[in-house]
């Protein structure tokens, strides 16, 4: 098989980058290991920023989205027993939309199926060669034979396990990785969410967040011990941590019955550069971020973003200055978001050894000034909702 770009990977990396080359005309195939029913249900993230709707606005492929999304305009920070909201449209002009990564990949997958284009599913990438040459290939194992696609860019969207970062070479990579010493509890039940927005709480028992993901539906976490497992965290035990730490006079949480829990490890990931010869790193493949600042998918459709121009240019002009500074432009955002949510992280989040309090203290302080100062709290909305 030929084709222009081989994209490894069908998440909303991959598929977006397949959907902005296809409306110029850029032939792509798209190699997912999993079954299509996998990829679309796998629970993930569901808060999308403003430049992200925007992008799928601008595909035409945001009329799900428009219509069942939930649009939130503001936050509620939690902390000492109070509620503090941060109103992104007065301080910004800017939302913030609750959409479910699975149903962005249906809609996705849907639109990719109906243009007729190459959607490979189990189609499992074993290795890549030929990347420092005119055209790299990119080799698959599908219905128990392997398989061989040659092309002239390799975009390597397929995750932090896959195959893509896997074939830079060690010497020209560099890797920053940092382990948080806690987890996260993550549940979602079947009950109408007990609030109109997003809460972020933080308390002397750890970190909680009242999420949502539809008028039906609530997600909701607790912060946890690193090695804990499902086992220690049984209904009512979930339930009565979520009680406590989100408490707040004149307000309640309703119960309801879980549909899926997991624990989520919090880490921090970044391998520098995100390309090497012929082939590009984009999204969970090159960074992973702590969930707390709710940047996974945005980041990873911010890149493919940069990584389209940088194509569409080539195969206009014959220029691959674009394509050259891809790292570059990537990283600036990338970093940016890192720090964002390693502040947001270590806001709410109760850390071990903070045996005279001091680490309490200074989160305090940090979230009683983010939530009385406009420009505190404005530098906040202005990340949370998306950097340009």
């Amino acid at each position: 098989m030929r084709t222009r770009v081989a994209i490894i990977g069908a998440g909303p990396a991959g598929l977006t980058l397949a959907h902005l080359l296809y409306r110029v005309g850029i032939e792509t195939v798209v190699l997912e290991s999993h079954t299509r029913r996998h990829v679309e249900t796998r629970i993930r993230a569901g808060i999308l920023e403003h430049g992200t709707v925007e992008t799928f606005r601008d595909l035409g492929l945001a009329g799900r989205l428009d219509h069942e999304g939930l649009e939130h305009r503001g936050v509620e920070l939690r902390f000492d027993g109070g509620g503090h909201r941060i109103a992104f449209d007065q301080l910004v002009g800017r939302s913030i939309w609750v959409y479910g990564q699975q149903d962005v990949v249906k809609d996705l997958i849907s639109a990719r199926v109906e243009s007729c284009q190459p959607l490979l599913f189990e189609a499992e990438a074993i290795g890549i060669d030929g990347l420092d040459s005119t055209y790299p290939s990119v080799r698959y194992r599908q219905n128990g034979a392997e398989q061989i696609v040659t092309c002239d860019f390799v975009a390597g969207c397929d995750g932090f396990h896959g195959v893509a970062r896997q074939a830079m070479p060690l010497s020209a990579l560099r890797e920053y990785a940092h382990e948080y010493p806690f987890g996260w509890v993550g549940i979602l039940a079947a009950v109408p969410p007990s609030t109109d927005e997003l809460i972020y709480a933080s308390h002397t028992r750890g970190f909680a967040l009242h999420s949502l993901r539809s008028p039906e539906l609530s997600r909701l976490y607790i912060q946890c011990e690193p090695n804990d497992t499902l086992e220690k965290w049984p209904d009512r035990r979930i339930w009565d941590e979520l009680h406590t730490r989100l408490e707040c006079p004149g307000w309640s949480l309703a119960e309801g019955p879980v549909l899926e829990r997991g624990i989520t490890l919090m880490r921090s990931y970044v391998a520098e550069p995100m390309q090497h010869g012929r082939l590009y790193l984009a999204g969970d493949a090159a960074h992973i971020v702590p969930p707390t600042g709710a940047k996974g998918l945005n980041l990873a459709v911010a890149d493919v973003r940069v990584l389209a121009r940088g194509l569409i240019e080539y195969y206009t002009t014959g220029d691959t200055g674009a394509l050259d500074t891809y790292t570059e432009t990537c990283l600036r955002r990338v970093w940016k978001v890192m720090h964002f949510s390693a502040w947001m992280t270590s806001m709410f989040h109760k850390f071990p050894g903070d045996l005279d309090g001091t680490q309490r203290r200074l989160q305090l302080a940090q979230l009683d000034y983010v939530t009385s100062s406009e420009a505190a709290a404005k530098a906040l909305a202005e990340q949370y909702t998306g950097l340009p």
